[in-house]
């Protein structure tokens, strides 16, 4: 990073900052009246969620795109997972409640955020399965898009990695299967002229702290596309082994089409 960088992250930060945990805080007050009228429905605060991510991706000077429109029957999207940013960028254009590993909900900063807005955080346990699995009905019933990234990890953003099918086993009930669809996004990081294609990737050893300063402190960003592709109703897919294979194809052909030639990785 040179003078201009960090010129940049020094203006940009304290914006961020004031635009994400003022909006939390926004949040949090009207949680207080919202939860005990609407219980496990959410009327009003997704609203301030989707507006916090579209000032802090502003902010940050990333433009977002989109193909496709976001579904409005009931069920849960499911994506490729490239970046802490995803959180915003998949936010900003519909109203979603993550399901995350349960050790992000002591990150700080990024847990209480997630906590706030309703992201489930899940063990990889036969012993939590059920419960987990009650969870997730609980919150499919009362309209909820719950957004999966069944690669299990993040990638470097230029490929997309193996569902795992068993990400997919909640959809499978006989009270809900008749009533939900899954929808697939890609989403595609273009990064900005001159850096390397796996700019805004966070995989493997990198570090939260670095990575964010760096994205911070770019001066001319990049962009990111997000291509919502048609829903597959879940009692046409009939298993979750095949669900999982018609997402992961429809996300990597997304992602194949939309980045630089050249540019995708096997």
């Amino acid at each position: 990073m040179g003078p201009l960088g960090w010129l940049v992250a020094a203006l940009r930060l304290p914006v961020l900052v004031v635009v994400v945990f003022g909006g939390l805080l926004i949040h949090l007050t009207i949680r207080l009246f919202e939860r005990p009228l609407f219980g496990l429905r959410r009327p009003v605060t997704p609203f301030i969620t989707q507006g916090v991510c579209k000032g802090a991706l502003a902010i940050l000077g990333i433009r977002l795109k989109t193909q496709g429109r976001p579904m409005r029957r009931r069920g849960a999207v499911v994506a490729n997972h490239a970046s802490w940013l995803d959180i915003f960028v998949m936010n900003a254009p519909q109203r979603i409640y993550f399901v995350a590993k349960d050790e992000i909900a002591n990150w700080p900063g990024i847990g209480w955020l997630a906590r706030a807005t309703g992201t489930i955080f899940i063990r990889r346990s036969a012993r939590d399965a059920r419960a987990q699995k009650l969870t997730f009905e609980a919150r499919l019933r009362a309209g909820h898009h719950l957004c999966f990234f069944p690669e299990g990890t993040s990638s470097d953003g230029i490929r997309v990695l193996p569902f795992k099918p068993t990400l997919f086993a909640a959809f499978f009930t006989e009270e809900l299967a008749g009533l939900l669809s899954i929808q697939p996004v890609s989403v595609i990081y273009v990064a900005p002229k001159g850096r390397d294609s796996r700019f805004y990737g966070w995989w493997g050893d990198l570090g939260f702290a670095a990575h964010f300063l760096r994205v911070l402190a770019q001066p001319r960003q990049g962009h990111v596309e997000l291509v919502f592709h048609p829903p597959v109703p879940i009692a046409e897919a009939g298993n979750r082994k095949t669900l999982a294979r018609i997402c992961e194809a429809q996300v990597r052909d997304g992602l194949a089409a939309h980045l630089p030639e050249g540019v995708m990785a096997d």
